[in-house]
This record gives structure tokens, sequence and C-alpha cells, in this order.
């Protein structure tokens, strides 16, 4: 019975140093990453043009629609596709 506290506390110690390892490895990456500013991220490709420069256009344009218009907008498109 002596050899599995023996055991028990072998793998306890080894588990131990692991974690506080793995902990002062974190704390030294960390504080490393803090030191150097924040890498600006690359834009998407889509947002640039064929120079590679960012476009300067409105990437979304809404159009406010009264309710009445739109019903009968859909009413055009619906009687469209039902006559062909």
């Amino acid at each position: 019975m002596m050899i599995l506290h023996l055991i028990y506390v072998v793998l306890f110690t080894i588990l131990a140093v692991l974690a506080i390892g793995n902990l002062l490895r974190s704390l030294i990456h960390v504080s490393m990453e803090s030191q150097y500013p924040p890498k600006r991220p690359a834009p998407h490709p889509e947002l640039l043009d064929a120079a590679g420069n960012p476009v300067d256009e409105p990437l979304l344009v809404l159009r406010s629609v009264d309710l009445e218009a739109a019903r009968q907008q859909l009413d055009q498109l619906y009687d469209e596709d039902g006559e062909s």
C-alpha cells in the first residue's frame, strides 16, 4: 500500500511541475506579445481595387421603400412570373 502512495506523490509532483512550467511559459509569451504593437490585419481582397488600394465607395446602399410600393413591386414580379 505504501508503493501506491509513493506513486501518487511522484505523479502529482510531475503534474504540478508541468503545470507550473506551462504557466510560466504562457506568462512569458504574453509579456513578449504586449511589448510589440499589434499587427494591422490585411483587408479582405474584395475591399481592394485592381491596383491593391482600398476602394473608396459605399459598399452597401439601402433604399427605403414604403410598404405599399413594396407590395406593388412584389405583385408585379409574381404576376409577370405567373403569365410566362
